[in-house]
């Protein structure tokens, strides 16, 4: 097996090696929402957990699981390389699908929780190394100095996207009607296989990888500008005798160094770089009294990254009612379509599914033309005015489900079904189809823009960091939604109300739905305040990187 090498091979990597790496993503999408997407039910209808627990143990697995890859992602960018982290973390998530299916076959009722809850956190565990190595390891094989791969790769993030709700999507039609009605070990049966044969894909295609070496940690260098900054607080940038600048050089274990332009960002780090009487004494530069002009601006980026992430949590509030809240909504309706036929109400996630596909395929054929021409922007609109764009219609989401469970629990209480929350609602399940949709569309807006900011605003060798970050926006997010789930029914509880019982149809949770919104809502103030003062990162023609400032969703 070969090792891990610089990025640079001009005979390797592009597209004929990102499809090998793309076929393990679609393959884990697919065994993740074959988990996921109907665990509510399963704690529920086999577990026996009570509405609001299950909900609540779904958020915290689904944050795990997204919490992790943080972990994984520095282990890779520092020390094990992304093609090592994602072999190992494969085969550890093969593992978690294995005793998983085992849980829920071979287990005796009395012991089958505590053995289905350890293959859960397994897979948290094969997620934390897999999640945010295997988009950064196929983007790495587009190599940006090379005009037709750049060219490749401008589009390569949406087409990332439609490939994993492709994976996504079969899960969610097949998988949960085979969990639903044939049985759950066959349904967990069908995620072994299909991981274990992408694994092997994956194996087939080594040798073709551009690989990029890990380059000792990230964390030292910003710690060195942080501290070297603190050391020379008292020093004017007027009195130094200098810069220091990095014309050329590498990281250790051959990564190259990509240099940023000074900017006036931050500007209190700058003394980082400043050379006073006792640098240009030494003839070896002290790291931790000294930083390099481009490290200064590494931590730059990093910082003006961390509002934009805590900006979108929200989101991630919104979108964590998937696969709880809406499941169970969907579960008390009308799903029959023939006397014989009834659809499993986590199946109705695929319409979510659907949206990405058919609004990416819009997005890049038909939006992106039409606003680069009235824009001039390459992309059509920035990706801050997308992820902008997603949040509003997440908020718009949360005003049509509210919208719609009203008009549920009326049902309910013009038929006298409100005491008997097991009773099927005389309202057709397709009434839920539109904020299963706009999910979608917020999704595509917002998803696909966190992907591609945490990827190209990162610093070159914290990208596996980077893509670690966009994907715990939806971690958080599902801690958080356990948080506000608590909360509200807490002080509903005080107030004698009692908000998201057990009895879905005295539940309130159409009050739930506009108390998310209302959140969403302050919450989008606040991101358009930062997102007209962020600067993207961009390559000028003399080769070093400058930033571009724009106010953004004016």
């Amino acid at each position: 097996m070969p090792g891990n090498s610089p990025l640079k091979n001009t005979s390797r990597g592009g597209w004929k090696s990102a499809i090998f790496i793309i076929f393990v993503e679609v393959a884990e999408r697919f065994a993740y929402y074959g988990v996921a997407g109907n665990l509510m039910m399963y704690l529920t209808r086999v577990l026996g957990q009570s509405t609001a627990t299950a909900a609540k143990n779904v958020n915290i697995w689904q944050g795990v699981s997204a919490i992790f890859p943080m972990v994984g992602g520095f282990l890779a960018d520092s020390y094990v390389g992304r093609f090592r982290t994602i072999l190992f973390a494969s085969t550890i998530y093969l593992i978690g699908l294995v005793l998983l299916t085992v849980a829920v076959s071979a287990v005796p009722p009395p012991a089958r929780g505590t053995v289905f809850f350890i293959a859960l956190y397994v897979l948290a565990v094969g997620e934390g190394g897999h999640k945010p190595c295997v988009q950064t390891f196929a983007a790495d094989q587009f190599d940006e100095e090379l005009p037709e791969e750049k060219a490749a790769k401008s589009s390569f993030f949406n087409w990332w996207y439609v490939g994993i709700v492709c994976g996504a999507t079969v899960a969610l039609l097949v998988v949960i009607y085979v969990e639903d009605s044939v049985g759950w070990k066959f349904g967990f049966g069908m995620l072994v296989v299909a991981v274990a044969a992408a694994l092997v894909v994956f194996l087939i295609g080594s040798g073709s990888y551009r690989r990029q070496a890990p380059v000792g940690s990230p964390f030292t260098r910003v710690a060195q500008v942080v501290v070297a900054a603190a050391r020379k607080r008292r020093l004017a940038e007027g009195e130094g005798r200098g810069i220091c600048v990095e014309e050329e050089g590498s990281l250790q274990n051959g990564g190259t160094v990509h240099h940023s332009a000074p900017t006036g960002q931050f500007r209190f780090l700058n003394k980082a770089m400043i050379l006073d009487d006792k640098d240009t004494s030494t003839e070896k530069r002290n790291p931790w009294r000294l930083c390099s002009l481009n490290q200064v601006e590494e931590v730059k980026l990093l910082l003006q990254l961390i509002p934009i992430w805590f900006s979108c949590l929200m989101f991630a509030v919104v979108i964590a009612q998937l696969s709880t809240y809406f499941t169970k909504q969907g579960s008390t309706m009308t799903r029959t379509i023939t006397p014989t036929f009834h659809i499993p109400p986590a199946s109705f996630q695929v319409f979510t599914g659907l949206t990405i596909l058919a609004s990416v395929l819009l997005y890049e054929r038909a939006l992106v033309p039409i606003a680069r021409a009235i824009t001039g922007h390459p992309s059509g609109i920035t990706i801050l005015q997308r992820i902008g764009t997603g949040l509003v219609l997440s908020i718009l989401a949360m005003v049509v489900a509210a919208s719609v469970e009203a008009k549920r629990v009326n049902v309910a209480r013009q038929n006298g079904l409100v005491d008997e929350p097991k009773s099927v609602v005389p309202m057709a399940i397709w009434w839920l189809v539109p904020q299963y949709m706009l999910c979608g569309l917020s999704d595509v807006f917002t998803v696909v823009g966190l992907q591609e900011l945490f990827y190209d605003q990162m610093p070159v060798q914290m990208r596996s960091i980077g893509a670690a970050a966009y994907i715990s926006v939806t971690g958080v997010g599902s801690f958080l939604s356990s948080g506000v789930i608590s909360i509200v029914q807490g002080v509903s509880s005080r107030a004698g109300r009692g908000w998201l019982g057990d009895n879905i149809n005295r539940a309130n949770l159409e009050y739930f739905y506009w108390v998310l919104a209302a959140l969403s809502a302050v919450n989008f103030v606040g991101y358009v305040c930062l997102a007209r003062r962020f600067m993207y990162k961009r390559a000028d023609p003399g080769g070093f990187q400058g930033l571009s400032s724009e106010k953004e969703l004016e």
